[in-house]
């Protein structure tokens, strides 16, 4: 399958423009929308949620994944990344480190080919969208053989470590931190105003208002007020830090 990780949003034009073109070009291979809000602007904080829903994927998922506020300039490279038999595409900004250095196999190659036609400021539909297809259509690719040079120079980051800030406010007003949870059973999380913040398994085990953490379905410490907005009441948002301690 073919999975979707962008910034892009879900209103406006751009999923539409690069749901278009895998259909044209790989037209049989199923695509599901993993996150089309990933933080703005953000590679370093989506890196981490990337992580945390490619541990879910099944092996040979190709995922199209794009925050890049970088686009058309010579900041950063164009990449395709395979990291213990999942494959990924796009910007090589830092998205990708987190997957990388949390992956028992990872490799990684430049994107040489470029289309006919390339948007300054749409790689994601012109040349991001088209080497997906590619790759989703063939069984056991290898990233050299499709539009790529291996890129053994490049510095892969071991394992980053945590991100002790928001990296994302669901639809509840959750706020889902960089934080593996797998870590950490105690302790609380410290917000800016010096507010602390205990743990619970669930949202039932503690009374309707109340906000706790807990490690969410991604394997992340989360910001949770029974049946309430933990970004409201905290004033959290993209970005903000926070300690565990």
């Amino acid at each position: 399958m073919i999975g979707l990780f962008t910034d892009f949003g879900i209103l406006g034009p751009y999923l539409g423009q690069v749901r278009i073109v895998l259909q044209q070009q790989a037209p049989n291979i199923p695509v599901v929308n993993l996150m089309a809000d990933a933080p703005r602007f953000s590679p370093h904080a989506s890196a981490h949620l990337l992580a945390a829903l490619g541990q879910h994927l099944p092996p040979g998922t190709v995922v199209f994944a794009v925050v890049d506020p970088g686009v058309g300039s010579s900041d950063r490279e164009p990449v395709i990344v395979c990291a213990d038999d999942r494959w990924y595409v796009g910007p090589g900004n830092g998205l990708f480190d987190v997957v990388m250095g949390r992956s028992l196999t990872a490799a990684l190659w430049r994107i040489t080919w470029r289309p006919p036609s390339l948007s300054a400021t749409f790689h994601g539909r012109d040349l991001f969208a088209p080497v997906v297809a590619k790759l989703a259509r063939v069984e056991n690719p290898r990233g050299e053989e499709f539009l790529g040079q291996r890129w053994d120079e490049a510095v892969v980051t071991k394992d980053p470590g945590d991100l002790e800030e928001i990296i994302y406010i669901d639809h509840y007003g959750n706020a889902m931190t960089g934080i593996c949870g797998t870590k950490f059973r105690r302790g609380h999380v410290q917000l800016p105003n010096g507010d602390l913040i205990s743990a619970a398994q669930t949202f039932s085990d503690v009374d309707m208002g109340d906000a706790f953490w807990y490690v969410n379905s991604l394997g992340l410490i989360e910001i949770a007020v029974n049946q309430g907005c933990a970004a409201e009441l905290f004033k959290l948002d993209v970005g903000v830090p926070i300690k565990f301690i």
